[in-house]
């Protein structure tokens, strides 16, 4: 079913005065209508940056992508510098005495001088060129950053002069608006975060900056059939195969951008990909971390997650937002959680969830404990008390770890086995390298191996033989590991038993026996060898018997980088479990209590 959207020329020509955008700069909702706690913490956000002045981006570091493939150090200086700009607009409109302006009209000035919007790792060249206005997803995002600003302050801007708002409008036409139309881009035709995380920042500098009446409609054809591509892209299960981090950037992007063209909310895709997140909770905050992840906690963020359940009707969304910003205190510390609504603080999305603020704190916080779920397309089953997630699905998934087959538990919403995610992205991390990485092969996910071998990337090696029922779920994994592997089938069943244990089978047959075949475990918790068919995992344990496996322990923390001991802490080991027979047909049982 296509979603529908209002392409009128009268709509287009009224767009940016529609009753779904947010209060301007003097608006009496301000004073009104927002909780005087809440307007104290964005201006106190604000006020740590005031005076400070604004550094520029070193042409040294942005090259430093090409020449080491270091990404972070330009990042975080870049990720900074628009993180003072939306603290200082934040704090300037919803105090609106004008104390912050002077500092918010150098920085949109220094902004406006930089080269390019962008970041190093979506470049073609060491150092950026004038004349080449790639778009990607951080040039569009700051063009919107300082598109909202154009909207909200734009009478105080022009106050100053209307230089400024002019050249605003030169730079996001040059910068974005232009070449966004005239060039085709491979994302237009994505189905992953690129396409709708791009479209709804283009989509606010169209509405707000964008004076050609041709290229405006252009521009909303363009952006309207490029989510269409997206969402056509996506399977019905609406399950996110890049995992829960990209959520906030894939289906929750097209519903901003949905939102911003008041199109059709009650899309039944739609709403399964905004349930697909609140499927993936696992209890006090954590959610499974599939796929790409430099987070484990909830990634739910409250400014755009409340108004997708408001707009789709979705009770439990609205229930899970109100239950984050309780557990936060949002009423008292709003800036914590804008600071944290993105690489910096989404001034669009916090502004039209501010919107909505009364209605938010009527909501009943509630957690989505999901007793059982299946995602039948993604291949995820999720089962609780102890929480665990299975996956099958294949190793060419968008930000693919090969992982088929892979599980995790969870007990008292604590980490027991674990997927360890991902680390600081480099140059080898979207790269012909990227399976060089240890955070990508299967030996480092709870998973055999085979024969000595590990999985392959690839659409290929996959997961068949599918079986569910609640709580129950096996895989073949035979698919997913080379011909070397010598296995004729390897099915893996994951149960959850009523005496709160995780029961897993490894039914196999081989066609040859090369050497020892194990099964690999990550945890954070050291684990113990306290006696044979036991592996303590604090005060819960695997077991296993010990006339077919024998257990060794690797730490393996000097593995992690920051990204990783922040999600984990600075512990991290491998549990190897050998199979000490030879035989090519076996049945393994273990489990987790």
């Amino acid at each position: 079913m296509r979603y529908r959207l209002l392409l009128t020329t009268l709509w287009l020509a009224l767009a940016v005065q529609a009753d779904n955008l947010p209060a301007r700069w003097g608006d009496k909702f301000w004073s009104d209508s927002l909780p005087e706690t809440m307007r104290k913490s964005y201006i106190e956000f604000g006020e740590q940056y005031n005076g400070r002045g604004w550094k520029h981006l070193p042409a040294t570091v942005f090259s430093e992508y090409k020449k080491t493939g270091n990404r972070v150090g330009y990042e975080q200086l870049m990720f900074e510098k628009r993180r003072q700009l939306a603290a200082l607009v934040m704090a300037e409109v919803v105090e609106g005495e004008r104390r912050f302006l002077p500092d918010i009209i150098d920085g949109l000035q220094s902004t406006l001088e930089e080269t390019w919007w962008g970041l190093p790792a979506h470049y073609r060249t060491e150092l950026p060129k004038a004349e080449d206005q790639t778009v990607d997803l951080f040039n569009a995002e700051t063009a919107s950053l300082v598109a909202y600003t154009r909207y909200v302050l734009a009478q105080e801007l022009d106050r100053f002069s209307p230089l400024l708002t002019k050249r605003i409008d030169q730079e996001i036409s040059r910068r974005i608006l232009q070449p966004a139309v005239s060039t085709n881009y491979w994302w237009k035709k994505a189905g992953m975060n690129w396409n709708p995380w791009i479209c709804s920042n283009w989509l606010a500098c169209v509405l707000f900056c964008e004076h050609d009446e041709g290229r405006k409609a252009e521009a909303i054809r363009q952006i309207d059939q490029a989510c269409q591509a997206f969402m056509d892209a996506y399977p019905s299960d609406g399950g996110c195969d890049e995992g829960p981090h990209y959520w906030d950037r894939a289906a929750a992007s097209l519903f901003e951008t949905l939102y911003l063209l008041q199109g059709d909310m009650h899309n039944a895709k739609l709403m399964a990909m905004e349930a697909y997140i609140y499927k993936m909770y696992v209890g006090k905050g954590y959610v499974v971390n599939f796929a790409d992840a430099h987070g484990n906690k909830s990634l739910l963020n409250v400014n755009i997650a409340y108004p997708f359940g408001l707009m789709t009707g979705d009770k439990t969304m609205r229930e899970f937002a109100a239950y984050v910003g309780q557990q936060g205190d949002l009423l008292h510390h709003a800036a914590q959680f804008y600071d944290k609504s993105g690489n910096w603080p989404s001034l669009g999305r916090e502004l039209i969830f501010l919107r909505y603020i009364q209605r938010y704190l009527k909501e009943q916080p509630r957690e989505p404990i999901l007793k059982n779920t299946w995602l039948p397309d993604l291949q995820i089953m999720t089962a609780r008390e102890p929480f665990v997630a299975f996956k099958g699905g294949n190793n060419g998934e968008s930000h693919n770890h090969n992982d088929v087959g892979s599980l995790i538990v969870y007990a008292e919403g604590e980490p027991l086995l674990i997927d360890p995610g991902v680390g600081a992205y480099t140059a080898k991390t979207f790269s012909k390298q990227r399976y060089e990485i240890w955070t990508m092969q299967s030996d480092y996910h709870n998973l055999p191996r085979i024969n000595g071998k590990s999985q392959y990337e690839g659409k290929q090696y996959a997961a068949r033989l599918v079986s569910y029922k609640p709580g129950r779920l096996t895989l073949d994994l035979a698919d997913a590991y080379p011909k070397e592997a010598w296995v004729r089938w390897w099915k893996r069943t994951v149960s959850l038993q009523k005496n709160r244990r995780v029961e897993v089978t490894e039914d196999y047959s081989l066609y040859d026996y090369r050497e020892p075949s194990q099964l690999v475990f990550i945890t954070p918790i050291k684990p113990v060898l306290a006696k044979a068919g036991e592996v303590g995992l604090g005060i819960h344990r695997l077991c296993y018997d010990a006339q077919q496996l024998e257990p060794a322990i690797e730490d393996i923390s000097e593995l992690l980088d920051p990204v990783m001991q922040q999600m984990w802490g600075s512990k991290m080991y491998r549990i190897v479990m050998t199979v000490k027979h030879h035989k090519l047909k076996a049945t393994l049982k273990y489990d987790i209590e």
